[in-house]
């Protein structure tokens, strides 16, 4: 039996993820703030509440601590607001956004390795980065940095990890440039804010955006080849 625990579930990549997964038969569950379309295994929690998030591993995975082969966790909520200059951001925006992009994948991440140390089964986490996280943009000061963040993060756990006798895997991926609701986001910024404005537009206008049903689909077969205790931890999904 093959568990996935999927956050940003309901919408975007996550969603697709989701749906893609459970098809081929593994048991996944979703985390998300809503659950529009009333999947079955699913949780409801806004991640950038820290009380939600205590405990939320252990209550989602011991069920199946002694039945499951292999764990994955998809760290895939994140979001790009605030988008602005630095010196004109929202500080409650910029927190949220930490809370949401940084803080809890790293303790979804603590816990999952946490609870999991004394299995033997496959265990893997899987975060989703950006570009953005390896790149300087303006207007992005907060999506930089959080994404920047994940991605030392990753580099940390994978160096502890190759100590141990039954390591988990960690990659952080960037997937590209993907039609969702965070790009809808981006192109409704004030170009004042995020001078890079014209650029993602004409992403859009010119087809250039990948489809989340497609990232999806390339990001399964990815994490279906590659070995994440030994994988390049940081990657890109091409």
């Amino acid at each position: 039996m093959e568990i996935y625990i999927v956050t940003g579930a309901s919408k975007g990549i996550g969603e697709e993820l989701y749906e893609q997964l459970e098809k081929s038969g593994a048991t996944v569950i979703g985390i998300a703030r809503s659950n529009p379309k009333g999947y079955g295994k699913f949780t409801e929690v806004d991640l950038t509440s820290r009380e939600a998030r205590q405990g939320l591993m252990e209550r989602l995975l011991t069920p199946y601590l002694e039945t499951a082969d292999a764990f994955t966790l998809i760290n895939n909520a994140g979001t790009v607001e605030p988008v602005g200059k630095v010196g004109t951001l929202s500080v409650d925006a910029l927190q949220q956004a930490i809370e949401l992009n940084l803080t809890a994948p790293i303790e979804l991440a603590n816990e999952f390795i946490n609870v999991l140390s004394n299995t033997k089964a496959k265990k893997q986490i899987i975060n989703i980065s950006s570009g953005a996280g390896r790149n300087a943009y303006e207007g992005w000061g907060i999506y930089c940095t959080t994404k920047a963040g994940l991605d030392q993060f990753s580099k940390v756990v994978r160096l502890e990890q190759d100590r141990v006798d039954h390591p988990v895997g960690i990659v952080s991926i960037a997937p590209g440039i993907i039609d969702t609701g965070m790009q809808e986001t981006i192109r409704s910024s004030d170009i004042s804010g995020f001078p890079m404005l014209e650029q993602f537009i004409n992403y859009k206008d010119e087809g250039k955006l990948r489809s989340a049903e497609a990232t999806a689909q390339l990001l399964i077969e990815w994490m279906e080849k590659e070995d994440l205790a030994s994988a390049e931890v940081l990657a890109r999904l091409s």
